[in-house]
């Protein structure tokens, strides 16, 4: 009989690591690769598995997450299929929003009641991976798991960033620590890969992945008041004898924890052969959009991704990923860069009212030079304007933008000038 599986996204919470991105959108609406919203990875690899119950639990600068969702994913309406939207709210039971992930789906269960399932697949809305879950879910059954939670072989160096299992040969989870520090990680090497032992990835981080049994997960929300999976519902699980497993995978899997590892995967991407790929037979889904093919004009493309809507008239473009209905003058040089696009086209009025009064179009003007930096959604960046990352520059917030890395970020539908200098 085929498993009956409801899955639960976690929307996250205030994403502070990842401002000025956040600031206005909670972290899985961040736009990504030019056209994804960062939600559309956990939702698409549940549904390229068969999983079509899916639950979005919401909370802080939920709107633009919201609408993105309820515009996205409808089924047809012969199919039991449904991504569904649980937002934090106050009810008898308590006026508190979500205080964890443990807490989130405690507040939430009441919603499956109605629903048949035997496994939970608890996923974060803020990671870049794919994973088929059916081979998890049938690796949990055959191990007869009470909980199964996916892991990745990690390095010493980014072990003290991770919640880190000590698991046996059978991968029976043993103990679990948090960012531990390395001089106590001595004893924390599991059994790997050959391949991943050589590549001294012998520690094994939790993913942020779980799979509960339908029973076990009610049981440990009710008697465990612990508000947080990772940092005590899933430890305790182990010190009281619970038959917890990890389920190894050592494809490519990402944390979008901050502006660094943000910006390092959406330029991943322009890689001749990235490590998360999009072009195979593994579909991301998202929003529909009925946009025109990308127009360019005299423009050297080098290692560069184009969504849909464009119009292109730059120099060059090398190492960058363009999103949709981006705007780039002549002239201009983009490298290393994520434009994220905009939300909207102006129309010619527009366009000739803003050169009548010098104001930059919503886009990038001409003549411009852009490296090593993120331009939010809607920006609108003047003609002669330099954008200059790099390691050398401290970390710092102003009006339009933020240094963070190295990386500047332009903010949403931040306004530069004509002749605007980021970064020397």
């Amino acid at each position: 009989m085929t498993p009956k599986v409801i899955s639960i996204v976690l929307g996250g919470g205030r994403g502070t690591r990842l401002a000025p991105l956040t600031d206005k959108r909670s972290k899985p609406a961040v736009p990504i690769a030019g056209k994804y919203r960062l939600v559309d990875i956990p939702i698409s690899n549940c549904l390229n598995s068969g999983y079509n119950r899916i639950f979005v639990l919401t909370q802080y600068n939920s709107a633009s997450l919201n609408t993105h969702i309820k515009n996205t994913y409808n089924f047809s309406v012969f199919s039991k299929g449904f991504v569904d939207i649980i937002a934090a709210e106050q009810t008898m039971e308590g006026d508190k929003w979500f205080q964890g992930t443990a807490d989130a789906v405690r507040h939430s269960l009441r919603y499956m009641a109605n629903h048949e399932y035997d496994f939970i697949l608890i996923l974060s809305g803020d990671q870049l991976y794919q994973i088929d879950f059916q081979e998890m879910i049938e690796y949990h059954i055959g191990k007869k798991a009470e909980i199964t939670i996916a892991t990745i072989p990690v390095n010493a160096k980014d072990a003290t960033s991770f919640g880190i299992l000590k698991s046996d040969e059978e991968g029976n989870i043993l103990s679990f620590t948090e960012k531990p520090k390395t001089e106590l990680l001595v004893d924390w090497n599991s059994e790997v890969s050959d391949e991943m032992k050589a590549a001294g990835r012998e520690y094994l981080a939790s993913m942020g992945i779980y799979v509960f049994s339908k029973g076990v997960l009610n049981d440990l929300l009710t008697m465990n008041p612990g508000l947080d999976f990772g940092k005590e519902l899933i430890p305790d699980a182990i010190k009281d004898g619970q038959k917890v497993v990890s389920y190894q995978y050592d494809g490519y899997w990402t944390d979008i924890g901050n502006i660094d590892s943000f910006f390092e995967a959406n330029i991943g991407l322009t890689d001749e052969i990235p490590a998360f790929n999009l072009f195979d037979n593994q579909s991301i889904f998202t929003r529909p959009r009925m946009l025109p093919p990308s127009k360019m004009a005299s423009t050297t493309l080098n290692n560069a991704i184009v969504a849909d809507g464009c119009i292109i008239a730059a120099a060059q473009i090398e190492r960058s990923v363009i999103g949709v209905r981006s705007r780039i003058g002549k002239g201009t040089v983009i490298k290393n860069t994520y434009m994220m696009g905009s939300d909207f086209y102006q129309n010619l009025e527009e366009l000739e009212d803003a050169k009548r009064n010098n104001k930059p179009i919503v886009g990038v003007g001409e003549n411009c030079y852009i490296d090593t930096a993120i331009l939010d959604k809607s920006c609108s960046i003047g003609n002669n304007v330099q954008i200059r990352g790099g390691r050398h520059l401290p970390d710092g917030e102003f009006d339009t933008y933020m240094v963070k890395d190295g990386i500047i970020v332009i903010k949403k539908r931040a306004n530069l000038p004509d002749g605007t200098i980021i970064g020397e």
